[in-house]
């Protein structure tokens, strides 16, 4: 009774070690799938006028006054809320994605604009 008590214990403790190491790296994989896409989504809706590192370094940024996105100051300054909104409802020369992105894909771009800063 002994051995058998002490085999399943080990069997449980396998399997939750597994559980335990598999967990991680699944969300680990969902983070980058989502950090692709929401780079993709940049690329396709932002990077034309903000450069592809956010950066709006071009003549055509500049004369526009487009908003440099790694800008610290900037960064440190604003809410994910006003990003969001920018964004959704667009401002001044910026077109509204609000009724070509889903609320979510906006939440990303978000999620990613953080990421920019320097």
């Amino acid at each position: 009774m002994k051995i058998v008590s002490l085999t399943v214990t080990g069997v449980v403790v396998f399997l939750l070690a597994l559980i335990a190491i598999a967990g991680p790296s699944h969300a680990i994989g969902v983070a980058n799938e989502r950090e692709s896409s929401a780079a993709q989504l940049f690329s396709q809706n932002c990077a034309k006028c903000h450069g592809k590192d956010g950066r709006a370094k071009g003549l055509k940024a500049k004369v526009a006054g487009v908003r440099n996105l790694a800008d610290a100051e900037w960064q440190d300054r604003v809410t994910d809320e006003r990003i969001f909104n920018s964004i959704n409802n667009g401002k001044g020369k910026m077109p509204a994605f609000g009724k070509k992105l889903s609320e979510a894909d906006v939440n990303s771009l978000v999620n990613y604009v953080r990421s920019l800063k320097k």
